[in-house]
């Protein structure tokens, strides 16, 4: 049996908003999803906390909009706000419907708290919700007969014929290909791993936004990062995020001393924004740690009930239980980490892009609810509210003319030949990977919490020089020849990891420079963009930070 590469729609990406993507399109439509790893493994599958949604007759829509625009500093487009809160409630009646088990208290959804929302109003799965949402879609999205997924598989590109998207080209089994659509939804989640410290998983490497950027795609607000505060800080542990919720239901931030430092920085204290607490951290180790950079505060649960802990944080349990943590007894060691990138690709309501035929829904995009900083679990909402409207897009099936480039025409010289003396050439791959290590550092201490210009000018000069030296690799050079020209079967020689490797580092590369390029340009403090030679929100800056190609501008006043 051939394998299909002929579609009405490509979603790139398994989490929230790709798989929901999928199962809102029409089951008339031939369907492709295409995963880096097994099916489901993403930044959803991680998110503990929830989904914020209006359900309780004790809250309102307009108090929800508020507190996503006070959080979003002045960023916010409210037209989009709007939409994402007034479609929750549909939205949470069609995942129970598919059968997320969300926490129930009697018949009634259980409700609880996070920081910077004015009333309970974030469902849950305990503190597994992502992983019980994107479990659930993906059993939904294997029994259907128009989807098919290909799992282990990488797009390289988009593929852009006359100004429009005809596909992607795509590593898959051993092969680098052609995938036709008449649509492609980018849904390929953060960036996070372009940071040294991050909650995110090995998958999140920007890869819509890059593929986005080299196809002329409008890219928006790459600035503003958000920083989780409480991520699990302990030598040879992983940068497990250590759930909002868990200050929503009372647990307190405390120092060596015990003493509550962050009403300090803010009359919230620990319930305050999350670009808030995490510069409160950041401040405090500056101050009081001999190590900022490897230093922790602690988080306390001791003001929470025992048997609601282990109701309420089981994963915590048992994750912080691993590393020899027993957080019924004990402080949790917590610092900052890279959580959520509200920059991205610039769509309307309705998921569109700038470039005909390309779509984006999740992090990946920026739709304007964000502004410049989430509001705690606005961002699994805004993946199921935005996937449905694919339901709207008139995405019709047509045969698409490829007679302008015939792969069965193109040659390129010599290719097995360079092909085979790339496989055997140990070099490129071991500089690969000391770029995949250098480039977050480098971010981490250029592009973290809190920026300066010097550092940030070092960083942008530094990470383009290690572009050019990834460029000019002799396996740069091919695979760009080849894409999108021709179809390859590569030899055993070249590993598919090491194939995805490099072109996840490309994509970092690309994502790496166009943040910094973004700090540098925004002169001001802002949700989660923090100045420390700006230190204020300017309100002339209240306007987004806008790329196409090379060239950079600003949206009008806000």
């Amino acid at each position: 049996m051939s394998l299909p590469t002929n579609f009405d729609v490509i979603v790139v990406g398994a989490g929230a908003a790709g798989l929901y993507s999928a199962l809102c399109l029409p089951a008339s439509l031939r369907v492709a999803i295409v995963s880096k790893a097994s099916l489901p493994l993403s930044a959803s599958d991680w998110a503990q906390g929830g989904i914020a949604a209006v359900v309780d007759p004790q809250d309102s829509v307009d108090l929800h909009i508020a507190d996503t625009l006070k959080a979003g500093a002045g960023l916010c487009d409210r037209a989009a706000v709007e939409f994402l809160v007034t479609h929750a409630a549909k939205c949470i009646e069609s995942l129970v419907d598919l059968g997320v088990g969300f926490d129930r208290v009697d018949e009634k959804l259980a409700l609880t708290l996070e920081a910077a929302h004015s009333r309970p109003r974030v469902l849950h799965a305990a503190d597994t919700t992502g992983r019980a949402l994107v479990s659930t879609l993906a059993d939904r999205v294997l029994a259907q007969p128009n989807i098919t997924v290909f799992t282990h598989a990488f797009a390289l590109d988009l593929w852009l014929e006359a100004g429009t998207c005809r596909g992607i080209s795509l590593l898959y089994q051993g092969k680098i290909m052609w995938v036709t659509a008449t649509a492609v939804v980018l849904a390929t989640g953060g960036g996070g791993q372009v940071y040294a410290q991050t909650t995110n998983p090995e998958v999140s490497t920007g890869d819509g936004v890059a593929m986005a950027h080299r196809a002329g795609g409008i890219l928006r607000d790459l600035e503003f990062v958000q920083f989780h505060p409480t991520a699990l800080t302990k030598a040879g542990a992983p940068r497990f995020l250590i759930s909002e919720a868990v200050r929503g239901e009372g647990a307190h931030l405390v120092d060596d001393k015990g003493y509550r430092f962050t009403f300090d920085y803010h009359p919230a204290g620990e319930l305050a924004p999350r670009d808030v607490v995490s510069q409160a951290i950041f401040s405090h180790l500056q101050k009081h740690s001999p190590d900022p950079a490897t230093g922790c505060v602690w988080l306390d649960l001791s003001p929470i009930p025992a048997a609601k802990i282990r109701h309420r944080f089981p994963n915590i349990i048992q994750v912080c239980q691993h590393w020899g943590i027993d957080i019924l007894n004990e402080l949790i060691p917590v610092a900052p980490a890279a959580h959520y990138w509200m920059g991205g690709v610039q769509t309307d309501l309705m998921t569109r892009t700038n470039i005909p035929g390309v779509y984006a829904v999740g992090e990946t995009t920026s739709t304007g609810v964000h502004g410049a900083n989430r509001l705690a679990s606005n961002s699994l909402l805004e993946c199921v509210v935005f996937g449905a409207q694919l339901d709207l897009i008139p995405i019709v099936p047509r045969a698409l003319n490829l007679s302008a480039i015939d792969p069965a025409q193109v040659e390129i010289p010599d290719l097995d030949f360079r092909i085979k003396t790339i496989a055997q050439n140990s070099a490129d791959w071991s500089e690969i990977r000391d770029i995949r290590e250098e480039l977050p550092r480098l971010m981490w201490q250029a592009a973290g919490v809190c920026r300066d210009r010097n550092s940030l000018e070092i960083a942008i000069d530094r990470a383009k020089i290690l572009q050019i030296e990834f460029d000019l690799l002799p396996i740069s050079q091919l695979i760009t020849q080849i894409l999108p020209l021709q179809s390859v079967t590569l030899p055993t020689e070249i590993s598919e990891p090491d194939l995805q490797t490099w072109g996840e580092t490309r994509n970092l590369l690309d994502i790496g420079i166009l943040i910094l390029t973004s700090a540098l340009i925004r002169t001001e403090s802002r949700g989660g963009h923090s100045r420390t030679d700006f230190p204020k929100l300017d309100p002339a800056w209240q306007v987004h930070t806008l790329l196409t190609g090379d060239r950079w501008y600003q949206s009008g006043g806000l």
